[in-house]
């Protein structure tokens, strides 16, 4: 059985990921190691935070899993068209860019900041998506050079609404409305999201190459 480490303690994130893939794996997180070193998400784009996370840790745990065995970063997030795009690769800290703390802000932090500044922009205008990047590379050597990556991607379209609705998912969830529906991704329900959501999409692409 294939060895499948995603680069995330996001419960949620886990949760959706296994789920979509199903069984041919043994799935590993980051709170199955936790000396794991933090990757700085410093890139401008998803792609690059992506790449970086897997590879980095694709050389960090190296023999320490049993082969063939694979780690599995995503990087995403919500594009708003009426912020130029933001916040982008800055959804999971988009409130703590405004005080400077480290780490990811509360969801519900970036949610409010994120109605604040749509407070005045009609429902016409609200247009907005979710992005994801896969990162899949071969666990191997630290001195070895990276010679597998393969990217995967996904988007979902949809918009904004004025308030929070549902209990449901996380991060956006509450506030996204997908093309189609009149309901958030957090009323949907997991079922719903895990056919139309940006991370199945590219969750997809890679189950079918593999």
């Amino acid at each position: 059985m294939t060895t499948l480490l995603i680069a995330t303690r996001n419960a949620h994130k886990v949760g959706e990921i296994s789920a979509i893939l199903g069984e041919p794996f043994r799935y590993l997180t980051l709170d199955d190691y936790p000396s794991a070193p933090s990757v700085v998400e410093d890139a401008t784009t998803f792609t690059g935070n992506a790449t970086k996370k897997a590879t980095e840790l694709a050389r960090w745990v190296g023999a320490a899993i049993p082969q063939p065995a694979f780690v599995l970063a995503d990087d995403s997030g919500l594009e708003v068209d009426a912020l130029a795009g933001a916040p982008g690769v800055h959804s999971a800290r988009f409130a703590a860019l405004d005080s400077g703390a480290a780490g990811n802000s509360p969801d519900a932090d970036n949610n409010r900041k994120l109605l604040r500044l749509l407070q005045n922009i009609p429902a016409e205008k609200r247009t907005a998506r979710f992005r994801c990047v896969l990162a899949l590379v071969e666990a191997q050597s630290p001195k070895s050079k990276i010679q597998s990556l393969r990217l995967f991607s996904g988007a979902c379209e949809g918009r904004i609404d004025f308030a929070p609705r549902g209990a449901g998912g996380f991060g956006y969830d509450p506030l996204f409305i997908p093309d189609g529906f009149t309901q958030s991704f957090a009323e949907l329900g997991e079922d719903v999201k895990n056919r139309l959501s940006h991370r199945a999409q590219a969750l997809a692409q890679l189950k079918a190459a593999l």
